[in-house]
């Protein structure tokens, strides 16, 4: 997620003067963000050296971590925020980290591709995996685990026992409610533990 006005969109969920950790934080640009114009602390988990680099650069706390070991460096409730963007669909213990994430923060905002966008779908029917600006690569050489829906992850979030309280999709800057699974081409939730 690198557009900047979707992550102002995500920046505009996170409260005011939250301690935020940001699982997959790239090169630390929401983490600058959020510390420059709400007055947000936290850290950020990567693992690319480049990022982490980049996220040192800007002036961002990061921990060079993988996700897929989790996060037992953190106590319980030890952040009021902990986003997760662009990151479910690369890892392979999707139910886990999104357990993880409840348990170390009050609030949870996860967002990632939404292979049900209206285009993907055109692309599947005729005999083609998709190559979007939100799922950029050719089938055989994606970072990719897993594709997900929007009305997936609303599934995923009942079973892994948490509550949305907010969601909608993203679609060239611009908030879809009404169908985002159809009309957006990356889907948004924000949560709580249940």
């Amino acid at each position: 997620m690198s557009e900047r006005k979707d992550l102002e969109i995500i920046a505009g969920l996170v409260p005011e003067g939250s301690r935020v950790l940001d699982l997959g934080c790239g090169d630390g640009e929401l983490l600058a963000l959020l510390r420059d114009r709400k007055g947000c602390s936290g850290y950020g988990i990567e693992f690319a050296d480049a990022n982490v680099h980049r996220a040192l650069q800007r002036g961002v706390n990061v921990i060079q971590l993988n996700l897929e070991d989790g996060l037992a460096l953190f106590d319980d409730l030890s952040f009021d925020v902990v986003l997760q963007l662009d990151t479910l669909q690369n890892l392979r213990n999707t139910e886990t980290l999104l357990k993880e994430t409840a348990r170390v923060g009050r609030i949870g905002i996860v967002s990632f591709p939404n292979f049900a966008h209206w285009p993907n779908r055109l692309h599947v029917l005729g005999g083609r995996m998709p190559v979007t600006r939100v799922l950029p690569y050719q089938w055989y050489d994606t970072p990719n685990v897993r594709v997900g829906t929007y009305a997936d992850f609303e599934v995923l979030a009942r079973r892994t026992g948490l509550k949305v309280t907010d969601s909608f999709g993203l679609q060239s800057g611009r908030m879809v409610r009404r169908w985002p699974n159809l009309r957006a081409s990356v889907a948004v939730f924000r949560f709580e533990r249940a």
